[in-house]
């Protein structure tokens, strides 16, 4: 016997069992700001700014279409120097070694800006302090690297300096609670929907007729009402 349940059914399942649904969906929702507060741990991010030019003559020099063009296209290998493992061991000696050159590679990110002579520089840690020195060391480690490598050179500076960020990027709490909330009424209601489905007592007359295919009632027992 197919047993099908339309959308009246499901509206009323969902009013009958609204106290599970919100209580689930509370819970849902409680366990994803424990998750984010008490057991993922911070994730800090730093990041410094460099952009790359040609070098001064001392005269007045006129920048073209395609110099910025040239430099444009010039920043990817830059960037591709600035990923490389070489960089990553001389930002860890400059720290001390307290990192392994691995570590640094697998903390930074570097992200030349779309149609700029620019290139940012970030660095992920567990702590603020950390990810301004690594976003730091990875900078001047790039730009020495990159005199030897160019040794001719094109100008490179820092624009802005890496500094100790306030705020966590991760976890994202905001968004971990919202994930909660709808999961837990994706659950909730799936749930009472699968209970309902389930659920295949007979207590009206349209249930008999329904799950009978449709044969007519043609008497009605009533229940044994005591006075």
């Amino acid at each position: 016997m197919d047993h099908t349940i339309d959308l009246r059914e499901i509206v009323h399942a969902v009013k009958k069992r609204i106290l599970m649904i919100i209580g689930i969906t509370a819970f849902c929702t409680a366990a994803a700001v424990l998750v984010s507060n008490y057991v993922l741990k911070p994730v800090y991010e730093a990041k410094t700014s460099i952009i790359i030019s040609k070098p001064s003559t001392g005269t007045t020099v006129t920048t073209t279409y395609n110099d910025v063009l040239m430099y444009q296209n010039l920043i990817r290998t830059y960037s591709e120097i600035a990923k490389s493992k070489s960089v990553a061991k001389l930002a860890a000696e400059k720290l001390g070694n307290k990192y392994t050159a691995q570590e640094i590679m697998n903390a930074t990110d570097i992200s030349p800006e779309t149609n700029t002579q620019i290139m940012t520089i970030s660095a992920l840690s567990g702590t603020p302090e950390a990810a301004k020195e690594i976003a730091t060391a990875i900078s001047d480690s790039f730009i020495a690297q990159s005199a030897v490598v160019y040794p001719s050179g094109n100008v490179i500076k820092v624009i802005d300096e890496a500094e100790i960020p306030q705020t966590p990027v991760q976890p994202n709490k905001r968004l971990n609670t919202i994930l909660g909330l709808i999961l837990g009424l994706l659950l909730s209601v799936g749930t009472v929907v699968l209970l309902e489905y389930m659920d295949r007592s007979i207590r009206t007359e349209e249930d008999v007729a329904k799950y009978l295919n449709d044969l007519p009632v043609v008497g009605i027992i009533p229940k044994d009402v005591r006075r």
